[in-house]
């Protein structure tokens, strides 16, 4: 049986009823052409969906970049057959296309990305949907100031993630009303029954207690549907959570509602089946009302930023300069700021204070503070997002999902190293290097003084994918003078002669050690040659081959960071087809304790004397 229809977005209900069945037939038949997906996840909210694109989701297809156009984001990202199959009911791809579903070059992978010009960002790592909606429904509310809508559907299994509850409290705390978070409760996760199943109260209380408006319904009531959405869409001066209890693999009575079906492709046989149970193929089409037309809250346009300027003699952290440009950087009106709860350590309190309806405060959240950057980065704004380096390894699975979206943001962590001292190990990031550079379309940036660091930021605003700058605690001389210039990929041979024997390179604090090293050396009639790697990612090859040439291969690498994935990786990764290397490389090794942070540097082997000792023995070597 194939049915072919066309619907405007004010039909009745009983069309959406029908193209739920569509929904559920369609998500069938692409996950088992390709042999594997989640139809039954898909078929649970297949009525839910139905509604929503039939006669409330204003959405221009051919327009994605519409500004006014609503959002609709799968946090439920492995529901990736009922998105490809609303794609084809609202005329977005062909049957054919859909039917390429998690083959080899198809755009229609196993979990939506924004290889899909109708997909904010990448899902499929449970728990993110829902805070990056967060960040787009702040963006409309706060900035753009337009009337789109933020809709996202939730599966009940991420529900036990800790970040979805961090953005029920933010978006409870900011008031979103333009959010709508959709629960798909249909009880049972991929090895059996969800933490609490179809107890609906429990959800209720928790959404409410968070600030959020809770409506519960039976999911695959229509009328119910419909009357709960445009509630949503009332003046109800909260984000609006509908609890929907559905069935798994709901219209094919052979495995509704039963165990043992999570992310299992029907076989054939019973796909004709089920085919059949829930009436046939059909090929319903719905035009999408569209939205008004708008304008952008934003006009990218190029303005004039004056950076702050150190002099030589000035002692002035990195992490300061960093707030300095930062607050230079508020000439841009698209650049937005949020930080988690540590802006008068980080220095983002700067902007703050100047801005304040630019900058966001999103507590001690980092997953959420994420989260919230890469939905204003949907929405074309240039967020910088700023906390200790250490914590951001509380966030990482969402930084590695942002490069999956290949999101434009820009992160900045201080505190880094056994420089910050007697905070002790806990707060000491000595894996950020390491963690930033494996990330999909990362930069990573060090510096070590305030002009650089200054220059740095600026050249951040305008790099694209995710942007890392580490920054360090303690003030530090000035090395560099107001008009030096510098370039992503780039790095500064701070001292250098002919009679160069030995190249020394650190990045951050442990540059000054290389310089005090290098002092030392010359006492010993040594020459050595300086380097400061201020870009950790990509690496500047060019420099580093002139100085394996100039100095025989003899390379001491210093780094704040353990050993694995830092300085010393990116150097030894940049040469790993040569054979011209003789190499030092002096990072921590141990667990860090508290002290000074002269002491701990000493006891990790990076300080000073430790450098000289260690380009001393490559000399001495044959």
């Amino acid at each position: 049986m194939t049915v072919t229809t066309e619907a405007l977005a004010t039909t009745d209900l009983e069309f959406a009823r029908q193209l739920g069945q569509q929904l559920r037939v369609d998500s069938i038949r692409c996950s088992t052409a390709a042999g594997s997906g989640h139809p039954t996840s898909s078929m649970s909210a297949a009525d839910l969906i139905a509604v929503l694109v039939t006669r409330y989701l204003q959405y221009d297809w051919n327009k994605p970049k519409d500004p006014n156009n609503d959002h609709l984001i799968f946090s439920k990202g492995h529901a990736s057959p009922l998105v490809y199959a609303m794609f084809k009911a609202v005329g977005a791809i062909t049957d054919t296309e859909l039917m390429t579903y998690r083959k080899f070059g198809s755009r229609l992978q196993g979990h939506p990305t924004p290889a899909i010009p109708w997909v904010d960002v990448a899902t499929g790592s449970l728990g993110q949907g829902l805070p990056i909606s967060v960040g787009i429904a702040l963006a409309g509310q706060k900035l753009d100031k337009l009337p789109y809508h933020v809709w996202v559907l939730c599966g009940d299994s991420e529900l036990a993630e800790g970040s979805i509850w961090e953005a029920f409290d933010k978006s409870g705390f900011y008031q979103l009303a333009n959010l709508t978070a959709i629960l798909d409760i249909n009880r049972l996760g991929q090895r059996g029954e969800t933490e609490y199943g179809w107890t609906l109260d429990t959800y209720r209380r928790r959404v409410e207690a968070f600030g959020c408006f809770p409506i519960v319904i039976d999911g695959h009531d229509v009328t119910a549907i419909d009357r709960a959405y445009g509630t949503a869409l009332s003046a109800t001066g909260k984000p609006t959570v509908i609890i929907a209890k559905t069935i798994k693999g709901k219209g094919f009575s052979e495995i509704e509602n039963k165990d043992g079906w999570h992310g299992k492709a029907l076989p054939p046989d019973m796909a004709e089946r089920a085919i059949k149970e829930l009436g046939g193929i059909r090929h319903l089409k719905v035009k999408t009302a569209k939205p008004e037309s708008g304008s952008p809250a934003i006009k990218h346009t190029e303005v004039m930023v004056t950076l702050p300027t150190y002099q030589k003699e000035d002692k002035v952290a990195t992490r300061k300069a960093y707030g300095d440009a930062l607050l230079a950087l508020g000439a841009i009106p698209d650049v937005i700021v949020m930080d988690a709860e540590v802006s008068n350590s980080t220095h983002a309190d700067e902007f703050a204070k100047a801005f304040p309806d630019r900058f966001f405060e999103i507590y001690i959240a980092e997953q959420q503070l994420i989260s919230t950057a890469v939905g204003m980065s949907v929405r074309g704004y240039r967020p910088f997002a700023s906390t200790f380096a250490a914590f951001f390894a509380r966030a990482y699975d969402f930084i590695r999902m942002a490069g999956i979206s290949e999101a434009n943001i820009r992160l900045v962590g201080s505190h880094a190293g056994v420089e910050i001292g007697q905070d002790g190990p806990s707060q000491m990031a000595l894996e950020d290097l390491a963690a930033m550079r494996a990330i999909h379309t990362s930069t990573v940036l060090y510096p070590s003084d305030p002009n650089q660091t200054a220059k740095l930021t600026r050249l951040m605003a305008d790099e694209n994918g995710i942007v890392y700058m580490r920054t360090t605690r303690g003030a530090y001389p000035t090395i560099y003078g107001p008009n030096e210039t510098f370039k992503i990929g780039g790095s500064k041979v701070v001292r250098s002669s002919p009679k160069d024997r030995v190249t020394l390179i650190g990045a951050g604090v442990t540059l000054h050690n290389c310089l005090a090293a290098a002092d030392t050396l010359a006492q010993k009639k040594i020459a050595a040659r300086v380097i400061d790697l201020y870009s950790v990612k990509p690496v500047d090859l060019k420099t580093l081959r002139e100085a394996a040439r100039a100095t025989k291969g003899r390379f001491v690498i210093v780094e704040d960071h353990y050993p694995e994935g830092g300085l010393g990786a990116a150097v030894l990764e940049a040469f790993a087809a040569e054979d011209s290397l003789h190499v030092a490389h002096l990072a921590v090794r141990g667990l860090p304790t508290s002290g000074k942070p002269e002491e701990l540097m000493n006891a990790a082997g990076i300080s000073a004397r430790h450098i000289v000792a260690a380009a001393t023995k490559l000399l001495a070597a044959k």
